[in-house]
This record gives structure tokens, sequence and C-alpha cells, in this order.
């Protein structure tokens, strides 16, 4: 890695984030620069400040930094595809159980699952940690619905004598009384099975209210969405894509230095296609801005593993050969929910002979924080996942706001930066086929 100005530093840039599937507005993407930067900018020594941006086709905001006596301005436009996330998401509670043994389905019957675990057990663990919450969750409810239902069950034999006394004093006959047994308990079955059904509905409906603390629901409709069509993208999803490469390959016509595309999570995989398509397309300018990709706790493998992803495994094997736009991809062993240091068309089974990208950076979290940070949110895992977007204390190589912010292209940046020691590339995928 290099921190020496180039002879033509970057003077403007145009920065375009794809999230994760993340159903919440953008404006906290914005925040999160706005407060996370001006800690890096004290702790680092340079300057560093966001504003505002016109309203427009997608959402964004200004950066302005000095660094290394460099000023540069960048425009950072968030690529939204949040509404497809909440399409999928909205879902009923008993959907959402068919979601899990449908996706448990797959991942298992594919032998992706078995195989993902080969690498990394931490991003294996957290998609099975909503298979398990969400099992744990209707075994309560079910237990919750079964104690006042027993109550009931126990309370019926002394509810049915007085009303076969009742019965007996009327005048009414063996006979009757008989029925008058049966009748009153043919009624208390009755509300004993509707009492456990309501209580185990509205249990069930407290935990989904409650999924801000659990991420159960969540994560399940993070891991369906990916699985339902094994791993192919679905329709509306290709079509958001279409767009934010239009919108990409408009800006590689402006008067900017570097056009750069940062993937985090899910939108790692996202940003690998659209790239490749621009460049299948031909629309990436010869003598235009430098166009770089960044990817950020990718978790490619859960997709590309898949039977059906044929579209990822050959845009993962035809940009990493290509020698057009730089590829580099940051992950840390911190990261649970990350395949990390996983180079992710290796272990897909698609490296081509040449392969040139992506280079692997590691974060390391437990070198680049203090102990007391990490101490902090060692447990936190899914404040760790967006680490890569946040300050470090003792940063090292990998600096999030002078990458989107900096003098340097990213090519310029890792220009003699190898790939990290403890890179993963032993290939892993049992479905490895470009075509159907």
């Amino acid at each position: 890695m290099t921190d020496e100005l180039p002879n033509n530093p970057v003077r403007r840039r145009r920065v375009f984030y794809i999230p994760g599937y993340d159903p919440i507005h953008p404006r906290r993407y914005r925040e999160l620069y706005r407060k996370e930067s001006a800690a890096q900018a004290e702790i680092s020594g340079y300057e560093i400040g966001i504003s505002a941006r016109p309203n427009g086709e997608t959402y964004g905001w200004k950066v302005a930094s000095k660094i290394d006596g460099a000023t540069t301005v960048s425009e950072v436009d968030a690529l939204v595809w949040s509404d497809i996330v909440r399409e999928s998401m909205s879902n009923s509670i008993p959907a959402t159980y068919w979601q899990l043994v449908r996706t448990a389905w797959v991942y298992v019957a594919s032998g992706t699952l078995r195989r993902l675990m080969w690498m990394r057990k931490g991003p294996v663990i957290a998609a099975l940690y909503p298979v398990g919450m969400l099992l744990l969750q209707l075994l309560a409810a079910v237990v919750a619905g079964w104690i006042p239902s027993a109550v009931i069950g126990w309370l019926l034999p002394f509810v049915e004598y007085p009303f076969a006394r009742l019965a007996s004093l009327v005048g009414a006959g063996p006979a009757g009384i008989e029925t008058t047994v049966w009748a009153v308990g043919l009624v208390g079955t009755f509300v004993s099975w509707f009492v456990w059904i309501l209580v185990t509905v509205l249990v069930l409906r407290w935990f989904k209210s409650k999924d801000g603390k659990f991420y159960a629901y969540y994560l399940m409709h993070d891991y369906a969405f990916s699985a339902r069509y094994n791993g192919a993208n679905p329709k509306p999803l290709e079509e958001r894509m279409a767009i934010f490469g239009d919108t990409i390959a408009e800006a590689l016509k402006s008067d900017v230095d570097e056009v750069l595309v940062v993937g985090h999570s899910s939108g790692a995989h996202l940003a690998i296609s659209i790239i490749a398509d621009l460049l299948r397309q031909d629309r990436v300018p010869v003598t235009g801005p430098a166009l770089s990709l960044l990817s950020l706790g990718q978790v490619v493998p859960m997709v590309s593993f898949l039977p059906d992803a044929y579209r990822l495994r050959n845009d993962l094997a035809y940009l990493s050969v290509q020698e057009v736009v730089p590829w580099v991809d940051v992950t840390a062993p911190g990261d649970g929910c990350s395949f990390a240091l996983c180079d992710p068309v290796a272990v897909t089974g698609v490296s081509p002979p040449g392969q040139r990208w992506p280079l692997i950076v590691s974060a390391a979290f437990t070198q680049s924080l203090t102990p007391e940070t990490w101490k902090a949110l060692r447990w936190r895992f899914f404040r760790l996942h967006f680490q890569y977007l946040c300050a470090f204390d003792r940063p090292k190589d990998y600096d999030y706001f002078q990458i989107t912010a900096g003098p340097l292209t990213l090519a310029d940046r890792y220009r003699d930066r190898p790939s990290s020691k403890s890179r993963i590339d032993v290939p892993a995928s049992k479905h490895t086929s470009l075509t159907p």
C-alpha cells in the first residue's frame, strides 16, 4: 500500500454505495458517514466534512476533505433497493415459517450448507441462527399456550359436576345428566383448544413485534431471498441492477477522476454483477475516470454456492481476470457475518487461469481497534458487520473515509499491497457450472 500522492491526485470523485439486504431508508448511512468520518478525521489528523446535496434520482451527500495537503470533493450516492427488500419481508408468520422450511431444504439438499461450513463457521452459524431462533420462539409460544389450556382441562371436572347436579335437580334422567356432562366437556375442550391457539398466536406476534432485538425474521427473509431462486436474481432485482448500471455509466461520462463502487454485505455480489455488465457492454470509457470496485464484508458464497447462481459465477470469473477495474475485497475475521478472507472467486471454484482479482485485505479488527473498543463490540455481531463503514481507533491500511473521500484512487492506495497471508482460496463449492 502507498500513502504517497500521485502526480495527479483525485480532486473529484463519485462514490456509489450499494447496501446489503436492508429495509431501512438510506438516511441512516448518511448519518453514519457524518458521525464516523468526523471521528476518524480526529483520530487520523485530517479534515473532512459532509453537506447536503440537492434532491435527485438517487439519495446522497457531498464530502469535502483535506488529506496530506490535497483537497478532494466526493459525491456519495446510495443506490437503494430497500423497497424490494421490504416487499420480500411482507410475509405473515405462517409464510415465514414456510420460508424457513424451504430455505433450509435448499441449502441442505444442494450440499451448500456443508461446504460453506468448510470455510467459515461464523457466517453459517449466523445463517442457522434465524432457523434456531424461530423454532425456539414457536416452542415457547406453544408451551405458553399449553399452560392455560392445561389449567382449563384440570378445572373441567369441577365444572362438570355443578352442571350434572343442576340437570339432576330439574328432573333429568341418567341419559340427560350424561348428555349435560358431555356437552359441558365438549365446550370445555373447545375453550381449552381455543385458548391454546389464541395464546400461541399472540406470543408469536409478540416475538415478531420485537424482531428489532431478535433479528430472527429479518435474517430469515434475508437468506430466503437468495434461496428462493436457488441463487438466481429475481426479476425486480435484475431490473434495479440495470438502473444502477445506467447511473454508474452516466457518472463515467462526467468530469471526475474516479468512480468508486462500494458493495457492502449482500450488496457486494450486486456490485460485482453490475460492474461485470458494464465491462461486457463496453460502457467503461478508456479515457474516462478510473472505475474501481470495493467489496466490504461480503457474503458471496451464500449465493454463488447455490445450484442456479450461474449469473454470479460467470461474473466472478469474468471480473477476476479483466485488467480495467481494480477490485479490493475487505473483510475481517472478527466479523462473524462475513466470509472473512475468503477469495470469493477461488472458493466458488471458478478461478480462470491468470486470475488477478480481487485483492484480499483484512480490516484486522483486533489490531485496528483498541482492546477497550474490541471488548465493547466483540459480541455485537451486527454492529461489527458495519464496522467497515466506521472509524478505527488504530487504523492500519484500511480507512473507509480516505478511500471514499481522499486523494488516492483505490488502485493507487493498494498498488503495492499483497493479498492477506491468511487468504482462503481453496475451491469449496459443489456447484461450479457457468451455464445451465
